[in-house]
Parts: C-alpha cells; sequence; structure tokens
C-alpha cells in the first residue's frame, strides 16, 4: 500500500461545533524522498524505496552516501520499502502528506513503548489483589501454580508468565484522517498510535 514515513509529535484533541472533544495524535508525514524504485526485472518485486530524516554526513556510511546522492538528496535517517505507487514516482521525487484526505482510513504502524520486564497483573491482566487464584496464599501479585506435575512434567510453550512487555511492533489499523496540514507536513489522526513521542511511524493507505 502507499504510505508515508512519519514521526510522532504527540496527542491533542479537536472540538465539534457542539463541543465534543475527539482525540487525535500529531504526526509529522514526510517530506519523503524517493530514493530507489524496484522493478519486477531488476529486483524481482516492485515498490519504491522513501527516505525521511535528516542524517548528518559524518554519520553515514560511504555506500550509503552514494546511494543518497543518485537520488540527489542529502543523508536521511529512516529508509522503508512501499508498494502500489504504480509509475507515478521516479527517483529523486519527494512524496508529502498530500497524498492523504480528510475523512480516510490509514494503518499507523511503529514500535510499542517498552516496559521491561513485568509481571503477570500487568502484563496480562491477571486478578492480583482481591482475586487470589491459582492457589497462592499470601503472594497477591505472583501467578501461582501453573498446573505441571509428574505429567507433562514441563511447562507449555506461550504460558502466561512474566516476562518482557511492549518494544515491539504494532500495527494500528483503521485510524481516521482527522485533518491534514500540508503547508507544515502535519496528519492528525483519530486515537492513538504505538510508541513514544518522536519515534518514527509508517502511515499506509
Amino acid at each position: 500500500m502507499p504510505g508515508l514515513i512519519g514521526k510522532k509529535i504527540g496527542m491533542t484533541s479537536i472540538y465539534s461545533a457542539e463541543g465534543k472533544a475527539t482525540p487525535c495524535t500529531v504526526i509529522e508525514a514526510g517530506p519523503c524522498v524517493v530514493t530507489q524504485v524496484k522493478t519486477e526485472e531488476k529486483d524481482g518485486y516492485e515498490a519504491i524505496q522513501l527516505a525521511f530524516g535528516d542524517k548528518r554526513e559524518k554519520n553515514t556510511s560511504g555506500a550509503m552516501q552514494g546511494h543518497f546522492k543518485k537520488a540527489k538528496t542529502t543523508p536521511k535517517r529512516k529508509l522503508v520499502e512501499f508498494d502500489g505507487f504504480g509509475d507515478d514516482v521516479k527517483l529523486g521525487d519527494v512524496v508529502n502528506v498530500d497524498i492523504f484526505q480528510e475523512g480516510q482510513f490509514v494503518d499507523v504502524t511503529g514500535t510499542s513503548k517498552g516496559k521491561g520486564f513485568q509481571g503477570v497483573v500487568k502484563r496480562h491482566g491477571f486478578g492480583g489483589v482481591g482475586q487470589q487464584t491459582h492457589g497462592q496464599h499470601n503472594r497477591l501479585r505472583a501467578p501461582g501454580s501453573i498446573g505441571a506435575a509428574s505429567y507433562p512434567a514441563r511447562v507449555f510453550k506461550g504460558m502466561r508468565m512474566a516476562g518482557q512487555m511492549g518494544n515491539a511492533r504494532v500495527k494500528q489499523t483503521n485510524l481516521q484522517v482527522l485533518k491534514v496540514l500540508t503547508d507544515k507536513n502535519i496528519i492528525l489522526v483519530k486515537g492513538s498510535v504505538p510508541g513514544h513521542k518522536g519515534s518514527y511511524v509508517l502511515i499506509e493507505r
């Protein structure tokens, strides 16, 4: 699907004429530069590579500097491939936020906030205090017994236990575009999107 690379700015609210508040996320989407055009004959599939976010030249490898010079642009920080653009774009073209219209629905992909090693109450929503389960006695946020005995004498894979939470790739689907500010490369989508402020996200139609 055609889309753009963006950066999450934060959240705000839009108020209707009746005074109803709608929470939305502000995303700086583009401008993105086309740094490579992949074709069926040469690469085995069709796609375009978009680049977003300026990067210092001294922090860019020589190979990547040459890659960006082919597109006649400065080094960029984030590179992502998209399909569905067809023959509309060429190497070196700039794709802006105006590919989106207000009212349409988009998918937003990002990396969720990392929450470190968490217990079963926070990670899986176990009952915890006041809802003691699985035979636990006085440890009210502990997982309790997990059911393994002499048979099967092991813990099945996928058992809900404590562990790393967050820091995973998450896609929020069917988020409505509430406003597009083409002069500022800003798009406002209804609801929340994964990631912290300043993180990169992918917006697809």
